[in-house]
């Protein structure tokens, strides 16, 4: 089933929130290369690049890469943002 950025409740539902997350906790330069290359299981065996071409949500997708990779709890939010003034 397809979802869109507007089902998904808390944070990082935009796919640029995604790719920057990815990049941030990455780098720029292996952000998109595990994208395209793990194996998400929790997701039905799709890499993360595959589950967002097929609608699913990038806050799951996101989730996914998290678990797949043992990344602390503490980190899943994303980078800290500064506010705007």
């Amino acid at each position: 089933m397809k979802q869109t950025s507007g089902e998904a409740e808390g944070v990082l539902v935009k796919l640029s929130e995604f790719w920057a997350c990815m990049e941030y906790e990455f780098g720029a330069g292996y952000a998109p290369v595990l994208a395209r290359d793990l194996v998400l299981g929790s997701l039905g065996h799709v890499t993360a690049a595959e589950a967002l071409d097929q609608g699913v949500n990038p806050r799951d997708v996101w989730l996914a890469i998290c678990e797949e990779q043992e990344i602390p709890q503490e980190r899943r939010l994303g980078p800290d943002k500064e506010p705007l003034r």
